[in-house]
């Protein structure tokens, strides 16, 4: 095959095989809802059901990063395909609460395909092409979409219902038997039509030398900015078809639909924050991103209702006064959601734009420390979006966490802007105090 070729093929079929794996990963953003029905689960036992698979999807990233450079990507993936089919497999068959928890942290495993795959795709395009390739590989983000659109017609369709002589139940447990499936033909077409000579960067680098750069504040500083815009990416793609049914009293498919139009923007637009990236620098598409974040954060995170004011009776006859109604309705929340997955997809390729730029020869490491991190961020938040609704009784208190830690990645960044202009140009900040 030509060098061309090559790299088409391993873009394609990463691609693809990560956007399975995905799919994969989140699945119990809805399954979790008639699991918790046939289990009897509290609402706390969902948000760590939905949690557990996230954390495992987080944990492994550094290794398979490192991994892939040194081993190389194809063989990383096909192995992530394969550990990940055995326990989707086993979850048709589980009636056991506390086997179902274990079943979903190892299904979990399935998150680590990420960093592989930006090590492989990194590996096989030059420089100046790698915002783009990046963008259109972590576009398989849209994966999370997948069981959102394909589940509830699933479920409500085959309940009851047995295929293959009983090999197979209906309900949602034929969502991962399907995707048992698709995960073997996955992995007959990566060892089929990918490159069987992989490149390696990272071969002869010994893992001392890999972790090197993880010594640097900035790739913490990276791995924050992507938990806002993966790791709550993530934690809002498991939390909004709840967040809906509970809320605005929306049925499961259509709950489903509507996380899926925030899910949507959140993974296509990936390519373009990389070809954005490209053309304008990743820094300044950072500045949008946060700044579209923190307005839509800002609304959402409002709390529905009135200010009530106790007054005497002779003012108001029952004794209360209400002021400053607020209320979002549910096309206005599909809106705001939209223009916050649109922030969320540009600005994950804008913060792995920074990657290949500052460690061209460590893309595995670090981007499996930020992959890592962004995850389990994304793990973190989820339990935490359902503590504060619990203790604040307010719905919309989620919104809240996420305005801030958007607000400190944005004061932060510019923080870090301000002190390289004052570095290269000391004497800039006085020209500016004189002249304002």
């Amino acid at each position: 095959m030509s060098e061309r070729k090559n790299r088409l093929s391993v873009l394609t079929l990463s691609s693809i095989a990560f956007t399975l794996m995905f799919a994969v990963w989140l699945q119990f953003g809805i399954l979790a809802i008639p699991i918790q029905k046939e289990f009897g689960l509290s609402d706390t036992q969902f948000y760590w059901l939905t949690a557990l698979p996230v954390l495992n999807g987080a944990i492994w990233r550094l290794f398979t990063g490192i991994w892939a450079d040194k081993y190389g990507g194809r063989k990383v993936m096909v192995s992530l395909l394969l550990l990940s089919a055995i326990p989707t497999a086993l979850l048709t068959r589980t009636h056991n609460v506390t086997t179902l928890f274990i079943l979903a942290f190892l299904i979990g495993i399935a998150g680590n395909s990420f960093s592989a795959g930006i090590s492989w795709n990194s590996a096989w395009f030059p420089r100046e092409q790698q915002g783009f390739a990046l963008g259109v590989y972590g576009a398989g983000n849209v994966g999370a979409s997948v069981t959102k659109l394909i589940g509830p017609a699933i479920i409500t369709s085959t309940a009851g219902a047995s295929y293959l002589g009983g090999l197979a139940l209906g309900g949602w447990r034929l969502v991962p038997a399907i995707y048992t499936v698709l995960i073997l033909i996955m992995v007959i077409s990566l060892l089929l039509f990918t490159p069987k000579v992989d490149r390696k960067p990272g071969s002869s680098i010994p893992l001392a030398k890999q972790l090197e750069p993880l010594k640097e504040v900035r790739v913490w500083r990276f791995s924050l900015y992507y938990t806002v815009v993966f790791g709550a990416y993530v934690a809002l793609a498991s939390m909004l078809p709840k967040y809906y049914e509970e809320q605005f009293g929306v049925q499961l498919w259509e709950a489903a639909l509507l996380t899926a139009l925030f899910i949507f923007p959140a993974s296509l637009l990936r390519p373009l924050g990389g070809l954005l990236s490209d053309r304008f620098g990743a820094r300044r598409i950072m500045y949008w991103t946060l700044g579209m974040m923190l307005i839509a954060s800002g609304i959402l995170m409002m709390p529905q209702g009135f200010i009530t004011i106790q007054v005497s009776k002779e003012k108001a006859l029952d004794g209360t006064l209400e002021i400053l109604p607020w209320h979002v309705n549910l096309f206005f929340f599909v809106l705001l959601t939209i223009a916050l997955g649109s922030a969320m997809g540009i600005g994950k390729a804008a913060v792995y734009k920074h990657i290949p730029e500052y460690f061209p020869n460590r893309v595995g490491a670090v981007g499996g420390v930020v992959g890592a991190v962004g995850a389990l961020g994304g793990f973190f938040l989820l339990p935490t979006f359902g503590y504060m609704q619990a203790l604040t009784g307010i719905k919309s208190s989620p919104f809240a966490a996420l305005f801030m830690l958007t607000l400190i990645c944005l004061v932060w960044m510019h923080s870090v802007v301000m002190r390289i202009l004052q570095k290269n140009s000391p004497n800039l900040l006085h020209i500016f105090e004189r002249k304002g």
